[in-house]
């Protein structure tokens, strides 16, 4: 590592962000597996374990939606309040995937037999679906954008997050088509609450990456001040 990364400022605050974005995505690859493992009403043991599994991913993106807030303000403060949007719409994400969590694993601690709590949970429907999707969307859109136009990433992150983000609002309008979870498309179908839901740790982790290695769009524009023009 050269003395000038050493003393780029925010160096902790991008490892860190950086850790937590990959940490999140390789746990929520491990988690999402869980779901198809069963035909029928899975095992207590099987639901339970996804649920814990997720509460740890939930704070891992909080601490990269945080850490990625304050990167972006530190590179460009007149995009703090994007960055504050995208924090927002993954606060948001994070506490009502945790209702979501506390609605199935209650169906499962309260029953006397296996049930499969992602048709059983009615409320969560929604919450996973629908609701989880557009500020997915929001996040995607908010946090692609803040990030390039800060100049703490280069184009790759928004026109990604973009993407993504139209994928999730296509998927917003899936509370109309029942409840079928072998739908694709359905509310709480497996692609609305599992497929397409994971679509968005794909980016975080290339974020992740991309700032463990620090990539800096500014480090490669030769603007004033930046550490390629130092080192010119």
């Amino acid at each position: 590592m050269s003395y000038t990364a050493l003393r780029t400022p925010g160096l902790p605050l991008r490892r860190f962000t950086g850790i937590a974005g990959v940490a999140f995505t390789v746990l929520q690859v491990i988690e999402v597996p869980l779901y198809f493992l069963h035909d029928g009403a899975p095992p207590d043991s099987n639901v339970l374990t996804r649920v814990m599994l997720s509460l740890v991913v939930l704070v891992l993106l909080l601490g990269f939606a945080t850490g990625l807030r304050e990167l972006v303000r530190q590179e460009d403060p007149a995009c703090g309040w994007v960055a504050d949007l995208a924090h927002g719409a993954a606060l948001t994400y994070i506490a009502v995937t945790f209702v979501a969590h506390s609605l199935q694993a209650g169906e499962v601690i309260a029953a006397e037999g296996p049930v499969d709590p992602t048709i059983t949970a009615e409320g969560s429907y929604l919450l996973y679906g629908s609701i989880g999707r557009i500020l997915t969307a929001v996040f995607l859109a908010a946090a692609g954008y803040a990030t390039v136009r800060s100049g703490l990433l280069s184009r790759w992150a928004a026109r990604s997050a973009y993407a993504i983000a139209l994928i999730n609002l296509a998927f917003v309008p899936s509370l109309y088509f029942g409840n079928d979870t072998g739908h694709f498309f359905s509310a709480n179908g497996w692609g609305t609450t599992a497929t397409i839901a994971s679509l968005y740790a794909y980016w975080v982790l290339a974020v992740g990456i991309a700032l463990l290695r620090h990539r800096n769009a500014r480090h490669y524009a030769g603007r004033p001040g930046s550490a390629s023009e130092h080192r010119r």
